[in-house]
């Protein structure tokens, strides 16, 4: 099972501008999304993330570079897996629930929390105000490349306090898709076997310990 242990970030709170977080992101370790599970959707856009954690947030930055993107989207909570998306998924009770963030490439969000794929319970608009988010598109040559780092607060957690995480650790997977681009993606971190794409499955979440 993949694993990654988080590296604490002294003097990162969620008050911290994601400019500020993400110049403290580049230099940690980078961890590939290269598993695409479907044979049907065979194309792989290149995508890397790094990921840590304050005294009360989340800092995490993906990085993608592919042919095309698409950003539809531009409300809370609407459709952006159709859109250049990625995704963070994870379960602070070894997979019995777990919440899913989503994110297009203009840095659109929808969330939501629950057992499984169906049944999800969204996020508030509130809530997810609190989430600080910068994203950048760049152009160059055949391809694009964008990025975006998000600072996640432990506020956006609901059902679960959060407030000691050093020594714990959780569960979580991380992904790529695009559903409506002219080449459908699903790309994972951790391996997932399933007949048709389905990141709504987390027995195939990796653990993420909190250094």
């Amino acid at each position: 099972m993949k694993q990654i242990t988080l590296p604490f970030l002294h003097a990162f709170t969620a008050s911290d501008a994601p400019g500020e977080v993400a110049g403290r992101l580049y230099e940690l370790e980078k961890h590939v999304l290269s598993f695409a599970p479907w044979p049907g959707y065979p194309y792989k856009p290149q995508v890397q993330f790094s990921i840590a954690y304050g005294s009360d947030a989340l800092g995490l930055l993906f990085e993608v570079q592919e042919k095309s993107i698409r950003a539809a989207h531009g409300h809370t909570n609407e459709p952006v897996y159709t859109d250049s998306c990625v995704e963070f998924f994870v379960s602070f009770d070894e997979g019995t629930t777990y919440y899913n963030f989503e994110f297009n490439c203009i840095g659109t969000v929808l969330a939501g929390f629950g057992k499984e794929r169906s049944g999800r319970q969204l996020l508030s608009q509130a809530l997810l105000d609190k989430i600080k988010s910068e994203a950048r598109i760049y152009r160059g040559g055949n391809s694009i490349r964008w990025e975006i780092t998000l600072v996640l607060p432990f506020d956006v957690f609901p059902h679960h306090s959060l407030s000691s995480l050093p020594g714990r650790q959780c569960r979580a997977n991380f992904y790529k898709c695009g559903d409506e681009l002219p080449q459908p993606h699903f790309l994972s971190w951790s391996n997932i076997e399933s007949s048709e794409p389905d990141f709504h499955l987390p027995a195939y979440f990796g653990t993420l310990k909190f250094a």
